[in-house]
């Protein structure tokens, strides 16, 4: 079986080598053998492990939940409802963030709706908001 080193993982995977070892210190790599010279040999099936684990990340999964992720993947006893459960509870998620961010932008309006371009920074309403007690 060939192996890389780890440059070529990294350009191979389109990840830089920091990233390859942050992916080592949290478990999602396993730490690969070293050759004789202490260069590092990574098996050539890690390129697509980190192309998993990147396009996890782009669908918004945290490395806890990637890292469960790829355990299901070498689990023979899970089932697709168990993932599917995963990626409905991201979705969950996702909902609730796009709602806060909504409340976000909603609070954000009203207050520049209010603000008078010329008026004197002491009575911007933005500036004041922020000021007052919760």
């Amino acid at each position: 079986m060939s192996s890389l080193r780890t440059g070529e993982l990294a350009k191979q995977a389109g990840v830089n080598v920091e990233t390859l070892r942050f992916y080592e210190r949290e478990g999602l790599l396993a730490e690969p053998p070293r050759r004789a010279s202490g260069y590092r040999e990574y098996p050539t099936d890690t390129v697509q492990r980190i192309r998993f684990i990147q396009r996890a990340k782009e669908l918004g999964f945290t490395l806890r939940e990637i890292k469960g992720l790829l355990e299901f993947r070498v689990d023979p006893g899970t089932t697709c409802a168990e993932v599917k459960e995963q990626a409905a509870e991201k979705v969950a998620a996702v909902k609730q963030k796009i709602s806060d961010l909504k409340k976000i932008e909603r609070a954000l309006n009203k207050l520049m709706n209010t603000c008078r371009d010329t008026a004197p920074i002491d009575e911007c309403p933005i500036l004041n908001h922020l000021e007052e007690e919760l």
